[in-house]
């Protein structure tokens, strides 16, 4: 695949990510669109590193963008967790209710 190609690919999953952050109400669909901004950006580093620079330090970038995305899904799960059991449902507009 050429580096074109590959950041087309890349933004439309930026694309697609944004858009359900900005459109949904429910905080896991939110989180996937976060996923998928985050997955967008490992593929920019991996195409910029193999096709730009030739060394391997975009795809230790994206392996840490991958570990960022599982530690940032477990904190957010949490949270979504405490949200459900305070209120009874994880859309994102009831969250201000958790405020002390």
């Amino acid at each position: 695949m050429s580096l074109e190609k590959l950041l087309v690919i890349s933004a439309a999953l930026f694309c697609c990510g944004l858009y359900a952050i900005l459109t949904r109400r429910n905080a896991v669909a939110v989180l996937m669109g976060v996923e998928l901004v985050l997955n967008a950006a490992s593929i920019n580093f991996v195409a910029f590193s193999h096709y730009v620079s030739r060394v391997i330090g975009g795809q230790i970038f994206a392996i840490f963008v991958i570990v960022l995305a599982a530690a940032e899904a477990a904190v957010a799960l949490a949270i979504f967790l405490r949200l459900y059991a305070t209120t009874g449902t994880v859309e994102v507009d009831t969250a201000d209710h958790l405020k002390g």
